[in-house]
């Protein structure tokens, strides 16, 4: 079986589905790997590690596309690349297929089974193959010292012989990984921590981390599927800003990194609320690729909004490309070696995994939201 790892097309991603590590486990299984000449750069994984380490390194793209079985990738290709693929062949990598359906239409055509790494299921055997919990931890990270930066203050309490400095004040929206490992972060920093979040069964893990969970009362526990957060009433969540803003507008830092998988993330921080904090606050939204829990904030880009600082970034775990891409290579290998069978995959649409993850397969779309976003 014949594996491809391309070099990631998105612009300003340092990171790829497949290391030294991972492909010589794949080599050890039987594999056929071939490696896109500097797929590894942006990690610091060069050439002649992944050579060494039985993988065929290749400069010409459109043949080992048109080639392989399966194609290992971070985030979505270009829809042109995913049309090179043979039928039959398998794609895996994180494809955010709502924000791509002329990819997903692409792969329906040719035929291409697809394997989303979003979308498996939250259950314990596949907790090696969860890419997100693996890319969000190092996002909740990566978002505090960006906060902490570009604040205008000191994070920890500090008693000097000029006086006395108080310690920031960080409230983070969602306590799910991003958000439990933006609250450990600004807790190691110094800060003092409050943490909002519609699922009362996360408030002991806040606790345990030394934050302070933000009480929602009366409105009921908001934990879904999986044990993500499920989708909320506009009431629900008028009621929770209305709790909340109080302790955002007496906040230094805002980090916002509420989702809910296949659909938009909830608005939590209204532009009102943002014209009510405090002068040089800062607010990093994590949630801004699905359209953000801020309504101020813009991808990609730094806004200032009456004297708030607010940063959408749009790929941090790509700012950690080392750590970002040994985790994401391990989940994608612990994925593709539960579909092996005597060294070819095999796409078992009874197990729970694969029929969780299953994007595409057999010209048709299995995953009922991109389904119902397509006949729109």
């Amino acid at each position: 079986m014949k594996v491809f790892v391309p070099k990631e097309a998105r612009p300003g991603e340092t990171r790829v589905a497949a290391t030294p590590e991972s492909v010589k486990k794949m080599v050890g299984a039987g594999l056929d790997v071939m490696v896109e000449q500097g797929a590894g750069a942006g990690s610091h994984f060069s050439d002649d590690q992944y050579e060494a380490v039985g993988a065929q390194m290749t400069g010409d793209r459109q043949a080992a596309l048109g080639d392989t079985d399966a194609l290992l990738t971070v985030v979505a290709p270009d829809p042109a690349d995913a049309a090179a693929l043979k039928e039959g062949a398998l794609l895996v990598g994180l494809l955010s297929p709502l924000q791509n359906l002329d990819l997903v239409r692409r792969l329906t055509e040719s035929k291409v089974s697809s394997l989303a790494m979003e979308l498996v299921p939250r259950i314990s055997r596949a907790q090696t193959m969860d890419a997100l919990s693996s890319q969000a931890s190092i996002a909740g990270y990566k978002a505090v010292l960006l906060a902490a930066e570009r604040l205008g203050k000191y994070f920890p309490l500090l008693m000097t012989a000029a006086g006395t400095i108080k310690p920031a004040r960080v409230v983070v929206m969602g306590a799910g990984v991003a958000g439990l490992q933006a609250v450990a972060t600004a807790k190691r920093l110094g800060a003092v921590v409050e943490v909002s979040d519609i699922r009362d069964v996360v408030k002991e893990q806040v606790e345990s981390l030394g934050g302070k969970f933000i009480e929602l009362p009366e409105l009921g526990g908001g934990e879904g599927e999986g044990g993500y957060a499920r989708e909320m009433t506009p009431e629900f969540l008028a009621k929770q800003r209305e709790i909340v803003t109080r302790h955002v507008q007496a906040a230094d830092v805002v980090i916002c990194t509420a989702l809910v998988p296949g659909r938009k993330a909830p608005t939590l921080v209204t532009k009102e609320m943002v014209e009510g904090m405090k002068a040089g606050a800062v607010l990093v939204d994590l949630a801004v690729e699905q359209g953000g829990n801020c309504e101020v904030s813009k991808s990609g880009e730094e806004v200032v909004h009456h004297d708030v600082l607010i940063l959408g970034p749009a790929n941090l775990p790509a700012e950690t490309p080392v750590d970002a891409s040994q985790l994401y290579a391990r989940n994608v290998w612990a994925l593709l070696k539960s579909l092996l069978d005597e060294g070819a995959i095999t796409l078992d649409t009874e197990d729970e995994v694969v029929d969780g993850a299953l994007l595409t397969h057999a010209g048709e779309v299995r995953h009922a939201p991109t389904r119902q976003a397509l006949e729109a």
